[in-house]
């Protein structure tokens, strides 16, 4: 399963120039603040839309300008988790994951609902706290809340944004271990943006570095140290 990007296009005065896939595993989209990460994972997401070029995954495509093809955000099948982790304030933890199982077409039963909620909090180790708010949850609760449910839909593939950014260090190295493992284990086709370069080695098994806009370097770890494409390389990489 692949996510395969290359496309073109414009955020206000940035233009936006972005050429890989996933081929190999995970990709950590990474570089200096107002590079213009986001936006390329919303022009993923369908949120925003690229004036030239194409987005697929699995062989299907989700964007193409040349053919008029720009799938909406709902019928592209993708997990995203955005960087305030988008809980609604007034559900549950347990509320939050079924609401997500609630959209589904077809309905689910709420009882299959129920259950496939129970099975992902207890995955990401919150089955304790499946009837706490989001204000009583920790950081790295909430953001394991908010994958689990990105998850619920059964999405074909993963978008995350800074997933760590809210963590101090202690937890952000466990939930850094944790969500790697889980990444592994769902072998989906995974875009994580970070300006971090301990979150881009870690999860990262190519990194995509992008700089005013445009993607310079794509790579593995080793690869991006043994010849840099630019100074913000060499010293991501130190």
């Amino acid at each position: 399963m692949t996510l395969s990007v290359d496309f073109e296009g414009r955020v206000g005065p940035l233009a936006l120039r972005a050429a890989f896939d996933t081929s190999r595993g995970t990709v950590v989209l990474t570089g200096p603040n107002g590079a213009g990460k986001t936006s390329v994972l919303l022009m993923l997401l369908g949120a925003l839309t690229p004036e030239r070029g194409s987005v697929r995954l699995n062989g299907s495509t989700l964007f193409d300008a040349e053919r008029g093809v720009n799938l909406a955000v709902e019928a592209r099948s993708i997990g995203y988790v955005p960087q305030s982790y988008g809980l609604f304030p007034h559900l549950s933890a347990a509320g939050n994951v079924e609401f997500a199982l609630a959209c589904k077409k077809p309905a689910l039963p709420r009882r299959e609902r129920q259950q496939r909620t129970r099975a992902l909090l207890s995955e990401l180790g919150l089955l304790e706290l499946a009837a706490q708010r989001p204000h009583s949850l920790s950081a790295g609760e909430r953001q394991r809340v908010a994958l689990a449910r990105a998850m619920a839909s059964e999405p074909k593939a993963l978008l995350l944004d800074e997933p760590f950014a809210a963590l101090d260090i202690g937890t952000r190295r466990k939930l850094r271990v944790l969500l790697r493992e889980h990444l592994e284990r769902l072998s989906l086709p995974t875009v994580v943006v970070s300006h971090d370069a301990e979150d881009a080695r870690a999860l990262g098994r190519q990194i995509a570095v992008i700089e005013g806009g445009s993607v310079v370097q794509v790579g593995s770890w080793s690869e991006l140290e043994t010849a840099p494409a630019s100074h913000f390389v060499r010293e991501l990489t130190l």
